[in-house]
């Protein structure tokens, strides 16, 4: 057999350093210089494996981010206990939420993709798309305080711009208009201003699509066209309830 190695084992390699890089933001022991240095090695050998070079460079560069990566990873789950009555703790979020996991993992792969390091953020993103259901490109940009509800079934288009304190429900989904090739190197995801709340199995499609800030998109409503600030975007259907025929 003569098909090319793509060494497709290292996603077992690439799964657990995505762990251990969770765990280390927020756990005390895994910040100690011994597991930093597992860390490190983990980082080195999967570059290694996928020929990526100035990898030692590079871990330095992505080492530097990670206390501006928490602080983020902090505002997005202040954001969390906010804005969901079910949230009983901070403890909570940080070890049993979903959304804020998906979260996490875009924050940290979106960061090595800024630093162009190819392969490793897409498989960090679909590792953490598996365990959540939540698909975040890390291509994708994502400011402050974010939010993710239930997590499952939501889509994140790679040219997505998402601005601060917003808020997005399960099933929704920021996607492009067309699915072509071509459009490879252009915008083809929606642009969502800061304090829009997005309800549940709303679609947002297109490149050149806004929805203005303090707007709320109802839920399972479809959108191609931009919409204005302030505004209240719903999908009206009839629902007819009758009795039972008598037997």
């Amino acid at each position: 057999m003569n098909s090319k190695n793509y060494k497709v084992c290292l996603k077992d390699n690439v799964e657990q350093f995505s762990k251990q890089l969770f765990y280390s933001l927020f756990d005390a022991c895994k910040q100690e210089k011994e597991a930093q240095q597992s860390l490190e090695s983990s980082f080195l050998e999967i570059c290694s494996a996928l020929e990526i070079e100035n990898s030692k460079a590079q871990w330095t560069i992505f080492c530097k981010k990670f206390p501006g990566i928490r602080k983020q990873l902090d505002l997005d789950a202040i954001a969390f206990e906010k804005n969901d009555p079910a949230a009983n703790s901070l403890r909570e979020i940080y070890l049993a939420y979903p959304g804020f996991y998906a979260i996490s993992m875009y924050r940290l792969s979106h960061q090595l993709l800024l630093q162009n390091i190819p392969i490793i953020p897409r498989m960090m993103s679909e590792y953490a798309h598996g365990l959540t259901g939540t698909d975040i490109h890390p291509g994708a940009t994502i400011g402050e305080s974010f939010f993710i509800d239930h997590a499952t079934g939501i889509v994140i288009g790679e040219t997505s711009i998402i601005k601060d304190h917003v808020k997005i429900y399960q099933g929704v989904t920021l996607g492009g208009i067309e699915v072509k090739k071509s459009l490879a190197s252009t915008k083809r995801h929606p642009t969502i201003e800061n304090n829009v709340t997005i309800y549940a199995n709303a679609t947002i499609l297109g490149g050149n699509i806004s929805v203005g800030e303090n707007s709320i998109i109802g839920a399972n409503v479809w959108i191609t066209k931009s919409i204005p600030p302030d505004s209240l975007v719903t999908y009206k259907s009839e629902i007819n309830i009758k009795p039972k025929a008598s037997k």
